[in-house]
């Protein structure tokens, strides 16, 4: 749009100052832009987005905010949009399972307790629980700073209303709102998702930002999301929820409103078909406790204690389905044991409902390794559980001791999976270091494939004892050379090993490499006959069994390389790539062979 300002446009824009409530409701309309689960591509929510402003000689919505606020109408006009943009979702055939994101502008915070009373009585006509409607706080404002800040987020917790931080990065106090108030959505400004697959800046912000929202117990949104090399890299450090126009578009026509995004889907197809072993073990040490919904009476909570009684807590839950933290048996004594101390709790004057006993708890996608649940419970003092979802539902809890369990079972299989000849770590162990290393794309890493050449007829001339010998030489030489924290060493089975590695670059690894091949050759030949090694082969039968010469044991390697940048989401993306540089390697003369993964 052009920023020349005509006569015109002057006049058009006076003339609405005076009259900007009346000609809103003309010009004015909601557009609705859909925010979605990452992991599925089912629509979560939307937020609803001014459109007309233009219409009444404006640049932007934030320009028409700015005249009303002073002209002392924002009030007006925000509580209009805000009406029409619920009676338009209420009109979506699945409003009671979607959220409605609305901007709270902080100017109007002042009169919160108005704007909360007038948004109550418009969910009772259309019959929409407040648990469907999330307030953005936009950072533009320093809305902390202002007194009835603190009262008004009470209420509006109270109310069952959900809460997101909006711009997240690029306003005033977005780590003090996060840290001492209770929020359930983080949104990531647009700055940091722009070119977020390529800047390694950006990628450590972002990565380490829903770390620290997850432990707690906040879900993150990423605004603005315009490619698909963004998605992607959103998915893979863990994001819960995208909108942008890779996405959808806004429209103020709910006909072009869709349930689902099957093109997410797809995306998200790769990760979604293998589980880790993490995974596995934990959804066996779920526990499905009972719920309460916050909506319900305090009587729900007694009977579940009264039922339960070994049970301390249970999970409180939004009308969504959506986990909201514990509430504590502990919290309620003082109105248990107290005499009338339920009656008081269900007087209407005193209002006491579950809302207000509602603690915060981790909250964390069954995805999770468990590693990272254990550092949850060792920074969260005094926390019950941490409370497991699925595509952003509940999904059970996990307590500290079962995560004992979940741990001392993994390290279980890892001992069962090594190779009892080297103790090494077998196929699984190097399944879940490829899946986790290439995610990880703030470095180049490699991927090398080793593989003995003609070791089938040495084995069968020398014998099996000889041919553990040879690979227990290499695996010695193996963990020589490659010893530091990140180096993966594994053994497939065999004579195939497997090399794991991180910011190495090219250059160095090739000449560990060719070294480790060298030493290897050297070693190796002497445990053949002084014969066979003066002759340079020995006389074998092939795997069809034809007799022929063959030259003595050496290793080849392949070399896949994934560059920085590059988030391998499936490991079986590769597996061409892997065939082709063994070949490679075995045809060649050094046996070594690297193969840029994605290059071409």
């Amino acid at each position: 749009m052009s920023s020349v300002v005509t006569l015109e446009d002057t006049v058009l824009r006076r003339y609405a100052n005076d009259q900007l409530l009346p000609l809103s409701k003309l010009v004015l309309e909601n557009a609705f832009q859909p925010i979605v689960e990452l992991s599925t591509g089912r629509v979560f929510g939307y937020e609803t987005l001014m459109r007309g402003h233009e219409r009444l000689g404006f640049a932007s919505p934030l320009d028409l905010l700015d005249t009303a606020a002073g002209s002392d109408q924002l009030l007006g006009l925000e509580q209009m949009m805000a009406s029409r943009a619920l009676a338009k979702f209420a009109t979506l055939p699945d409003f009671a399972h979607n959220t409605l994101f609305i901007n709270l502008d902080g100017r109007l915070i002042h009169e919160g307790e108005q704007v909360i009373e007038k948004l109550v009585q418009h969910l009772r006509k259309a019959g929409i629980p407040p648990s469907s409607i999330c307030f953005e706080l936009s950072e533009r404002f320093d809305n902390t700073s202002a007194p009835e800040f603190p009262a008004l987020i009470t209420t509006m917790r109270k109310s069952g209303f959900k809460l997101a931080i909006d711009d997240f990065g690029v306003g005033h106090a977005e780590m003090k709102l996060l840290c001492d108030f209770p929020v359930d959505y983080l949104k990531i400004d647009r700055h940091f998702i722009s070119d977020l697959d390529t800047c390694p800046r950006k990628r450590h912000l972002v990565r380490n930002i829903v770390n620290i929202a997850h432990v707690l117990g906040v879900r993150v949104i990423a605004e603005g999301v315009e490619m698909e090399a963004e998605c992607l890299a959103c998915r893979e450090f863990g994001v819960d929820l995208v909108q942008g126009w890779f996405i959808a578009r806004p429209t103020t026509f709910l006909s072009e409103l869709q349930a689902s995004f099957p093109h997410l889907a797809h995306l998200g197809r790769g990760r979604r078909s293998s589980q880790s072993l993490d995974e596995i073990l934990i959804r066996k040490q779920i526990e499905m406790l009972p719920t309460v919904y916050e909506n319900e009476s305090v009587d729900t909570v007694f009977e579940l204690f009264r039922a339960n009684p070994r049970q301390a807590f249970f999970p409180v839950l939004n009308a969504n389905g959506e986990p909201r933290g514990i509430i504590s048996e502990y919290h309620l004594k003082e109105y248990i044991y107290r005499p009338f101390g339920r009656d008081l709790l269900k007087n209407k004057i005193y209002e006491r409902s579950i809302s207000h006993f509602v603690e915060g708890a981790p909250i964390v996608g069954l995805d999770a390794n468990a590693e990272r649940l254990m550092n949850i419970f060792a920074n969260m003092d005094g926390s019950d559980c941490v409370i497991l979802t699925e595509n952003m539902r509940y999904a059970g809890i996990v307590s500290a001791a079962s995560l004992i369990k979940v741990i001392n079972e993994k390290q279980l299989k890892v001992a069962q999976d090594q190779n009892p000849l080297t103790s090494l770590p077998g196929n699984r162990a190097i399944r879940d270091f490829m899946q986790e290393v290439g995610r990880d794309d703030d470095e180049t890493r490699f991927f090398c494939y080793c593989d003995f050449d003609h070791f089938k007829p040495f084995n069968d001339h020398y014998g099996f004892q000889m041919g553990d010998h040879a690979i227990s030489l290499f695996a010695a030489l193996m963990r020589r050379y490659f010893f530091s924290e990140g180096d993966f060493l594994g053994h497939v089975g065999g004579d195939d090993f497997f090399i794991g590695l991180s910011d190495w670059t090219r250059a160095d690894l090739s000449e560990i490499l060719a070294r480790l091949l060298s030493d290897f050759h050297d070693d190796v030949v002497e445990l053949y006959s002084i014969e066979d090694r003066a002759a340079g082969s020995i006389r074998g039968h092939d795997r069809s069994g034809t007799e022929r010469d063959f030259p003595l044991l050496r290793c080849s390697i392949g070399v896949v390389e994934l560059p920085q940048g590059l988030l391998l989401d499936d490991v079986g993306r590769i597996s061409t790539a892997i065939a082709q540089v063994k070949a490679q390697a075995k045809d060649c003369d050094e046996g070594l062979v690297f193969a840029t993964f994605g290059a071409g």
